[in-house]
């Protein structure tokens, strides 16, 4: 019965925070994200300030709900690589992947949501710092991989460059978005703006944090 409990309390929490995060991106995208206030957004919820901001620690996070995945995406990848290969042919891999199934984490937002993004510099500010975050997030997985001493720059040098191809891509997917073409002309557009800048990257990385 406690666990039972315990699961229906886990989702009636899940279907607050969606049901916050749902209006939230709703008022970002009528009204600008700079604009609208988070009294706002707790009247269209129907819940109180406080628990908007117990769900949502600072209203960027109500922009970017799926920062945590974000932030872990090239570790993760890179702790998940098959036997014999680089951390670079997992990024390329994963990245390619994730065109394919037009992931929103790699930038596939819809034209909309990215011209809420473009149109606030809170957001830029905000979207800069999860993207430091995940190199750094990288870089420490590649030296415990490694075996790196901690005076060893490598392991952060290769994810400055790692991290850098994703943060262009990233990028040019959001330009393109903007301009107004659909997911199928920026998949195609951006799979080989990956691989060309990946392939940039095989001089210095091809052999480096090989599993």
């Amino acid at each position: 019965m406690g666990n039972e409990t315990t699961g229906l309390r886990e989702s009636k929490k899940q279907e607050t925070r969606q049901l916050i995060s749902d209006h939230a991106t709703r008022l970002f995208i009528e009204n600008g994200f700079e604009t609208t206030t988070i009294a706002e957004i707790a009247a269209a919820a129907r819940v109180s300030k406080k628990t908007v901001t117990n769900y949502f620690a600072r209203k960027e996070d109500l922009a970017f709900d799926h920062q945590e995945e974000f932030v872990a995406g090239l570790s993760r990848t890179v702790s998940g690589r098959a036997e014999g290969e680089s951390a670079l042919t997992a990024l390329r891999r994963g990245f390619l992947d994730g065109v394919e199934r037009r992931d929103p984490v790699i930038g596939f937002s819809g034209e909309v949501f990215a011209r809420m993004i473009a149109d606030s510099p809170t957001l830029l500010a905000r979207l800069r710092d999860l993207h430091d975050q995940r190199e750094a997030a990288l870089a420490g997985l590649l030296a415990a991989e490694t075996g790196a001493a901690p005076d060893d720059i490598t392991p952060r040098a290769a994810a400055a460059q790692l991290g850098g191809a994703h943060r262009i891509l990233f990028q040019r997917i959001l330009e393109l978005t903007l301009d107004g073409r659909d997911n199928e002309r920026i998949a195609d557009a951006v799979a080989a703006s990956a691989r060309r800048v990946f392939a940039l990257l095989e001089g210095s990385l091809a052999d480096y944090a090989v599993k």
